[in-house]
């Protein structure tokens, strides 16, 4: 009898009091799942993922969940083995994309706080960052255990964290053929031929940006990013219209209504000592008060979204604390397989290193002598990491990992430490690295504990031993540690952070919350501005604040390919035959924009080594197309578009 190839019907339905889930594999099954090629292929996708999402987070001020792209090439890779005559299992492939995915959330909370030491002239060592991203994501998968019989078992139908869902489904149609590696792959050829030409060749221009007539100041743009387009189609239409939205407000009234204001102004405009508006360029407005206005609107948004989820966090909190007690006082019961989690002595020897290895390892806080402050910061490293994944692991079980208000809980871990640091009395250098470094560990710490909760999901929904998910998450994130920040240091060698090519926006926001509580030197004015743009798109027009504020923060430029995504997606699924048809385009859709993510993110890694070894290419000009030179961008951007329409719609 040839077995089913899907999830059961069960897979979407909370189940009934007394009943349980049947898994994809029995638990009275024991298929392979830790095998030495599922461990490597996990290993050597993250490190590449995690490297391209470092990237993009540096660029864009977002990153994205890379579970799906891990498995289907992961998928794919195994069917090649199997031609050459080995065998794999879906157990095998899922432990492949558990470990693969754990990297970029590691990614997401290094690009989140760590640049901000290199914009301060403190330049980490590649040990410190290692040691603060592997501490991090340890503390985030170790805290997660005890909650998962709750969050993911006990809530099985309620929270149904879609990205783990989705990569079940993806995992188990592959079992029957289904799996849509080559768009994967196209997707990366792509995005690294892009990179290629405006990057390193330099053929075609980057960006382009228009002067909008009659408007003082007024200008648009678009980078020519393969990356930033595959983020636009996977994000979809409503998120990119937001963000756009929001560049928009920036560059298409906030520059001319302030170019308007100071065009008679004598004296310059604080921050600013030099120059007076009217001498301005619309990129130096934006450098010298946008950016504030910005950061005010993005810290206020990640601060909304954590309040509103607070009744979540006190259930979560509540919940999770009563789950922890059931299990303590019913560990010697008979477990089944795809229910075994590692055992909570491991757990709790496990924070308690982490927690010393903070306070006595003196390269985690390198700069900081005191053992007073390593002490404390140790102390609310654990306190709000263990506050943290809890919301951070239900979080994402409703809105998905992309959508995670991980730079909010950052934001409020940093203004904690900061007012914690503020009473003593540490306002100094020192005090400021110790602040940022605890922001790091914890933003970490809550980033992986969501790649977790969705990637247990994925593993409860096949039939995966928890256990053995959990090992593997510990294992992705001590292999790709390493790689990531190594990225990240390359990077800043070839680039520089707070520039056009890596603003590295969230960072850049750290630094701006940690020095405004502790030397009070912002220009608050400009910071109020932003927080009344964010309450006002939040409760006035009942639009997002987030994403909203992260438009008006990152120049209109870069999310003009994004929008241009978001688009595109809207227009293939409008014109799909049936949900079926627009299911599946879709889903060829991502992925193929996931490659392109990795794609540009690789060959810009790539780019920054050759750039820190032999020096930045010079690259060969536009002058070729003479006075074309300005249309030959937005053609290849026509191109990429139209071949992500033909890898949707196609039916190979």
């Amino acid at each position: 009898m040839t077995k089913k190839i899907s999830l059961s019907k069960r897979a979407y339905e909370p189940i009934p009091n007394g009943e349980t889930y049947d898994p994809y594999v029995p638990a009275t099954e024991s298929p392979l799942e830790g095998t030495i090629k599922a461990v490597a292929a996990g290993i050597l996708f993250g490190i590449l993922f995690g490297a391209a999402n470092a990237y993009l987070g540096l660029r864009a001020g977002l990153t994205i969940s890379t579970s799906i792209p891990v498995a289907v090439m992961t998928v794919a890779a195994f069917k090649l083995i199997r031609f050459m005559g080995g065998k794999s299992g879906i157990l095998e492939a899922n432990m492949s994309q558990t470990i693969g995915s754990a990297s970029s959330s590691v990614a997401s909370g290094v690009i989140f706080t760590l640049p901000a030491l290199f914009l301060w002239g403190l330049d980490p060592t590649l040990v410190q960052m290692t040691l603060l991203a592997m501490f991090g994501g340890i503390l985030g998968v170790l805290f997660m255990i005890p909650l998962r019989r709750f969050l993911i078992d006990k809530e099985h139908g309620h929270l149904p964290y879609p990205e783990g869902t989705a990569c079940a489904e993806v995992l188990v149609a592959s079992e029957g053929g289904g799996a849509r590696a080559g768009n994967v792959f196209l997707g990366i050829g792509a995005g690294a031929l892009v990179k290629f030409l405006t990057s390193w060749i330099k053929v075609i221009p980057d960006e382009v940006n228009h002067h909008i007539p009659f408007l003082k100041k007024g200008q648009i743009g678009m980078d020519i990013s393969a990356a930033l387009f595959g983020v636009g189609y996977i994000l979809g239409p409503r998120v990119a219209s937001i963000m756009v939205g929001g560049g928009l407000l920036s560059w298409v009234v906030i520059i001319p209504a302030i170019a308007y204001w100071g065009e008679g102004r004598p004296d310059p405009l604080y921050p600013e000592t030099i120059k007076l508006i009217s001498e301005m360029t619309p990129g130096e407005i934006w450098t010298r008060y946008i950016r504030y206005i910005g950061a005010g609107a993005v810290a206020a948004g990640g601060l909304i979204t954590l309040i509103k989820s607070i009744p979540t966090m006190v259930e979560s909190f509540r919940v999770g604390a009563q789950q922890l007690k059931v299990r303590l006082e019913n560990s010697a019961l008979s477990i089944p397989r795809t229910g075994q989690d590692l055992p909570l002595s491991v757990v709790g020897i496990g924070i308690g290193i982490i927690a010393l290895g903070l306070a006595l390892v003196p390269q985690v806080f390198e700069a900081i002598h005191l053992f007073s402050i390593r002490l404390t910061a140790a102390i609310l490293v654990v306190c709000f990491a263990f506050f943290f994944v809890t919301v951070s692991s239900r979080i994402v079980g409703l809105v998905g990992v992309t959508s995670n208000p991980t730079s909010g809980m950052t934001i409020a871990s940093l203004l904690g430490t900061s007012s914690v640091f503020l009473l003593i009395g540490w306002t100094d250098d020192i005090g400021k690295v110790a602040a940022l470094t605890v922001g790091c560990v914890v933003a970490i710490a809550a980033s992986i504990a969501g790649d977790t909760s969705q990637d247990l999901k994925t593993g409860f929904l096949l039939g995966a031993t928890p256990r053995r998910q959990q090992i593997g998450e510990l294992a992705g994130v001590l292999t790709s540690a390493t790689f990531v920040c190594l990225a990240v240091m390359l990077l800043d060698k070839a680039y520089g952070f707070g520039t056009e090519e890596l603003p590295a926006p969230q960072a850049t926001l750290m630094k701006v919350v940690i020095e405004g509580v502790l030397q009070n030197n912002l220009p608050w004015l400009l910071v109020v501005i932003g927080v009344v743009i964010a309450l006002a798109s939040e409760f006035l027009f009942r639009i997002p604040s987030l994403p909203f504020a992260v438009g008006v923060y990152l120049p209109l430029s870069t999310f003009t390919p994004v929008f241009v995504g978001g688009v595109l997606r809207l227009f293939l699924e409008k014109r799909a035959t049936s949900l079926e048809d627009m299911s599946d385009r879709r889903e060829k859709g991502i992925l193929f924009g996931s490659g392109l993510v990795g794609g540009e993110g690789l060959l810009g890694i790539f780019i920054a080594g050759v750039t820190f070894i032999f020096g930045r290419p010079e690259g060969f000009g536009t002058d070729w197309a003479g006075p074309m030179a300005p249309l030959a961008g937005p053609l290849v951007f026509f191109l990429l578009a139209a071949g992500l329409a033909w890898c949707s719609v196609s039916k190979r």
